[in-house]
């Protein structure tokens, strides 16, 4: 029986060690000093490698973004199909889903301000965006609602692609209200105020 020599798994942890800490320092970097304005070297800088290392990794700075956006919907997707997967109702389904959006967010700024602001810098980025994780993430919400019309609790008359968009578009103006305030506060209990508007209105009964 083969096995993997020691030298070799240690050198799979540098790797993913190193992959990482560049991830993280760019994540930094961008929401420090704005995707365009941020450089390959700041990079390596803050992540304390040489600059050529960077593209060892990645092969453009571009691509370092692209990964920050797929890594962290492929992180937002799979927890949540985890745990969606244990929830009934439809209304507590999107209900989780609001507040693993505001949890993961709030508990990373600078992510979010990646997020709101640098993911946003140009046409070519929010189309790529749009065709990769982030319409897997609206087909969750799509699916639920319409899980939620088959069995009576939400309304027919309305258009599921639509309203997980307005569902989506509530928790991302949260999201961008909180990296843009000059109060401290913390963002997962918005989900609450989202979840009362999206399911009950706002006309008095």
């Amino acid at each position: 029986m083969s096995r993997i020599p020691k030298n070799t798994a240690a050198a799979r942890t540098a790797v993913t060690d190193k992959r990482n800490a560049i991830h993280r320092a760019a994540v930094e970097v961008f929401a420090a000093k704005g995707y365009f304005n941020s450089k390959v070297a700041d990079i390596a800088s803050a992540a304390g490698v040489a600059d050529g290392t960077v593209y060892l990794y990645f092969k453009s700075k571009e691509e370092i973004l692209h990964y920050i956006f797929d890594r962290a919907m492929e992180e937002f997707i799979g927890d949540g199909l985890r745990e969606l997967a244990e929830i009934e109702a439809p209304a507590d389904k999107l209900r989780r889903v609001a507040e693993l959006h505001l949890e993961r967010l709030g508990a990373d700024r600078e992510l979010a301000v990646v997020f709101q602001v640098e993911l946003r810098g140009s046409t070519k980025f929010m189309s790529e965006f749009s065709r990769t994780g982030f319409a897997k993430y609206l087909d969750i919400i799509k699916k639920t609602v319409e899980e939620g019309q088959k069995e009576g609790s939400f309304r027919k008359d309305i258009k599921p692609v639509v309203a997980a968009k307005i569902f989506y578009g509530a928790l991302d103006e949260m999201v961008t209200n909180w990296i843009l305030s000059k109060r401290s506060y913390p963002l997962r209990p918005m989900a609450d105020e989202v979840m009362k508007i999206f399911l009950g209105g706002i006309a008095a009964k």
